[in-house]
C-alpha cells in the first residue's frame, strides 16, 4: 500500500519543513513493513507538498505512525497536512 500525505507549507517555513520531513522519513524507514519513501513539492506551487511511503500493509503503516520517535516529530507538522484520505491500495502495477 502506499501513503500520500499533502502539506501547504509557507514558502518562508520550506527549508525547516524538508529538514524535518527527511527526519521523520528516517524514522519511518526503521519501522518493519517499510519499503520506501520521498518527500515532493509541485512545481507548479510551492507551497504544496506530499509526503509518500509504500509499505508491506496498511497494518504497518498504522503502527509506525503510532511509534514514539515518529509522533513526536509528525504532531508539530500535522497543522499543515491537508484533511484528505492518504491511505491507497495498490490495484495495478507495471
Amino acid at each position: 500500500m502506499i501513503a500520500i500525505t499533502r502539506y501547504r507549507v509557507p514558502e518562508e517555513q520550506a527549508e525547516g519543513f524538508a529538514e524535518q520531513m527527511g527526519q521523520i522519513l528516517e524514522a519511518l524507514a526503521a519501522s518493519p513493513g517499510y519499503r520506501s519513501g520521498r518527500l515532493a513539492r509541485t512545481v507548479d506551487d510551492p507551497t504544496l507538498w506530499a509526503l509518500v511511503t509504500e509499505w508491506d500493509g496498511a497494518g504497518h503503516y498504522r503502527r509506525a505512525l503510532g511509534a514514539y520517535e515518529v509522533r513526536l516529530r509528525f504532531i508539530p507538522l500535522a497543522a499543515m497536512a491537508l484533511d484528505e484520505p492518504g491511505a491507497y491500495e495498490i490495484v495495478a502495477s507495471r
